[in-house]
């Protein structure tokens, strides 16, 4: 295990799936971790005991400053930034209308660079680190998400170009996840109604046949936020079990 002993954590989206699995795994490593949630109920919802709250709706710069000011009031600081917060649905690219892009870009995208903007001078101070959350979709394209693969290629893009700009002062990188079984993709294949043959399909994206966990993922995001990641910086690490090495 990552010994993050002493750390100071911020995790947006961190009240459900990947970012829960995310914060429960840095407290377990010994940090200290604020929870980005919407609400207070949400927060609440996700077991708060031992986590400092840091609510806030991103889909603005001022929204995005006020979680992250948040967070670093009750932490004393700040060492690590996971920006996990993110929208996703299938939408037929025929039925995409400027609701569903202007949301997804703002919270997938905008959200991801003004949380990182607003944690700088604080990052600066501790030589912290970013993780971001990208996705498989955002190094490959998705058919039946195309708003979401290109705010996902946004990030990767994004988590490149801040890790350039920034290299000497704070590390940059992300994670790709592909199918993660999580309340969100649930939700998704519930809705797609043909919930089994959306979860058939879903697992033959990857060689090994199965969806990854939000903990697999977690632990990629740790070893990304540690010292042992010391001289990596601008990497999108796909974790999508072969899913983007060939068929």
């Amino acid at each position: 295990m990552q010994d993050f002993n002493g750390k100071r954590v911020l995790v947006t989206g961190g009240a459900r799936g990947i970012g829960a699995a995310t914060c429960r795994a840095f407290r377990a490593a010994g940090a200290q971790v604020a929870v980005g949630a919407r609400s207070m109920a949400s927060f609440e919802a996700f077991g708060a005991e031992g986590y400092v709250p840091a609510i806030g709706a991103l889909e603005t710069r001022a929204g995005c400053a006020r979680v992250v000011e948040a967070a670093v009031a009750r932490l004393g600081g700040l060492d690590v930034l996971v920006n996990s917060a993110g929208v996703y649905r299938e939408v037929p690219i025929v039925e995409v209308d400027e609701a569903h892009w202007a949301e997804t870009m703002a919270v997938n995208v905008a959200g991801t660079f003004f949380c990182s903007q607003a944690a700088l001078p604080a990052l600066d101070s501790s030589r912290g680190c970013i993780v971001n959350l990208g996705s498989d979709a955002g190094l490959m394209g998705a058919a039946n998400a195309v708003a979401y693969a290109a705010s996902k290629g946004a990030v990767v893009n994004l988590t490149r170009a801040m890790a350039v700009a920034l290299a000497q002062r704070v590390r940059v990188n992300c994670v790709c996840p592909g199918f993660i079984w999580t309340d969100m993709v649930e939700q998704v294949a519930q809705a797609s109604g043909d919930a089994a043959g959306y979860v058939a399909a879903a697992r033959a994206h990857s060689p090994m046949n199965r969806m990854g966990t939000a903990d697999e993922v977690a632990a990629c995001i740790l070893y990304l936020a540690s010292d042992a990641a010391g001289f990596v910086n601008g990497v999108a690490l796909p974790v999508d079990g072969g899913g983007l090495a060939g068929y």
